[in-house]
């Protein structure tokens, strides 16, 4: 997780007067209807929660752990997060393990998806040095949870790049396809034989723009519509390459699968307005379909409106090559198909309107994209300022995705709820049922959606917002000695489902 669309936070204004469709009626905001003839969930549905390694595991300089892009900038720049905190310390889950794992007996979970630190496991990136303590601690957490029959999905990156990367441009630089493919043959030929879900990377747009484009993520580059999707660009064929790997080299004797989580909002807009459709294609397209259209779609490119758009938008400014350049034969036929499903990490929505004149800086997201994201004031708030309760958009984009991409298989690998920490988390319960219909919904509309995880298992750091803000079904007791985690009502409520395998 977390702090999702940062560059997107400078545009939530709450827009009363847009035209409500009936799912937005005012004092419902976090209500949302059953649908269909079915109240269970099917036999073979997956429920989870998830973690990230810089989150939660602390240890961050112990047992032969090399430095993360995030170890350095907290340390050089605690005025930057919002309680000068750090993943120094945070939840010991690197030593406290079977802390964790009790919570996730507690809760009967069917997976657990966590992240592997890759400067813990390759603390100069490469292969050189593989860090046997690491290894043998996730070799201890996969086998594990195996033992309690909860089944590991790994994210290969969770937003923690070795710092040596960093040194040379990180994702700026094409050279990190290569650095990346040998992590992720390393991963597949070390764990493989045990982990079946992989996940290469996590919300490329939420990190990428953040960091590259608006500098307020490591490394804090100010390049916004160059650097960062320079980003975009690389970690797309850094993601196709690992894949093509493990189906050359894995996949027939380790039967695992293959997928990338991608962050999303569903956006609405106005009904009454001329060419509303087109409105809510473009806002997707900008950032759903950035990823999700070269791997899923049929052209195995970007978004022709996107290449379309900033082509022209690059020869305005006096360019001589696009910003975005458009796949080449090569690449597209390695990128499409590259995934045995789509990973959805969903929070919330926006309505979309068309800004004009453009906002933003020339160049920049915001300026290519010409959109204007608003929200509805009458849509519950949760703690971080970015999230909305709309559970029909989850359903929605569910159901956009199965036009749009063939009906791909569904793993919602993230959906949660921020406040101060409650014991008695009402408002939690209330999204977490939302959107469990929301998901419920969609596949009684045919939408092949087969795992849902929680963000998160446990209270952590969430990145700028530190320790301020809590997604987890426990709390995490973050100044105590032993970091007790306490089970919040909201996970008395999710195993309950989980146990039945319906809502109640």
């Amino acid at each position: 997780m977390r702090e999702q669309h940062v560059l997107l936070l400078c545009l939530f204004v709450s827009y009363a007067s847009i035209t409500k469709s009936r799912y937005f009626d005012e004092g419902d905001e976090c209500k949302l209807e059953h649908k269909g003839n079915y109240s269970k969930f099917p036999e073979d549905f997956s429920f989870g929660v998830s973690t990230a390694a810089y989150q939660v595991e602390g240890a961050w300089n112990e047992d032969g752990k090399g430095p993360s892009n995030w170890d350095t900038y907290t340390h050089l720049h605690p005025e930057r997060i919002d309680d000068h905190s750090n993943g120094d310390e945070a939840a010991e889950s690197y030593h406290r393990f079977d802390q964790d794992l009790v919570a996730l007996k507690e809760l009967k979970v069917n997976f657990y998806r966590f992240s592997i630190s890759w400067p813990r496991v390759l603390p100069f990136a490469d292969t050189r040095v593989q860090n046997q303590k690491a290894i043998d601690h996730y070799n201890m957490m996969i086998d594990k949870l195996l033992e309690n029959n909860i089944e590991p999905m790994v994210t290969m990156f969770h937003h923690d790049m070795p710092e040596e990367l960093t040194k040379f441009g990180g994702f700026t630089n094409d050279i990190v396809i290569k650095y990346f493919h040998y992590y992720a043959d390393f991963l597949f030929k070390t764990f493989g034989d045990r982990v079946k879900k992989w996940i290469t990377f996590n919300e490329p747009f939420v990190y990428c723009i953040p960091a590259y484009g608006n500098a307020v993520f490591p490394p804090m580059i100010h390049a916004p519509g160059v650097a960062d999707y320079l980003c975009m660009d690389n970690t797309l064929k850094a993601h196709a390459s690992a894949y093509r790997l493990y189906k050359a080299k894995y996949s027939n004797y380790q039967k695992g699968k293959v997928g990338m989580a991608i962050s999303s909002r569903f956006y609405y807009t106005n009904t009454t307005d001329f060419g509303s459709e087109d409105i809510v294609d473009r806002a997707m397209q900008y950032s759903f379909g950035w990823f999700a259209h070269p791997i899923y779609g049929e052209s195995g490119n970007y978004p022709f409106t996107v290449i379309e758009d900033i082509t022209s938008n690059s020869m305005k400014e006096g360019l001589a090559w696009s910003r975005l350049r458009p796949l080449s034969l090569y690449w597209s036929k390695i990128v499409k198909g590259s995934g045995d499903f789509l990973g959805l990490n969903y929070y919330s929505s926006h309505f979309a309107r068309m800004a004009e004149p453009p906002e933003g800086e020339i160049p920049s997201w915001e300026h290519d994209s010409r959109l204007k994201l608003l929200v509805d004031k009458t849509w519950k708030r949760a703690k971080s300022d970015w999230l909305y309760c709309v559970p029909q958009g989850l359903e929605d984009i569910l159901k956009w995705i199965r036009d749009k991409y063939n009906n791909i298989e569904v793993y919602i690998t993230e959906n949660g709820w921020s406040d101060e920490g409650k014991l008695d988390d009402t408002d939690r319960i209330d999204y977490l049922k939302s959107h469990l219909q929301a998901v419920l919904n969609a596949i009684n509309d045919g939408c092949k959606v087969t795992y849902y995880s929680y963000w998160s298992l446990i209270d952590n750091f969430e990145w700028n917002r530190g320790y301020t803000e809590r997604f987890g079904l426990y709390y995490l007791n973050v100044t105590s000695e032993n970091k007790e985690r306490v089970a919040k009502n909201s996970a008395s409520y999710y195993r309950s489902v989980i146990e039945s395998r319906k809502l109640s």
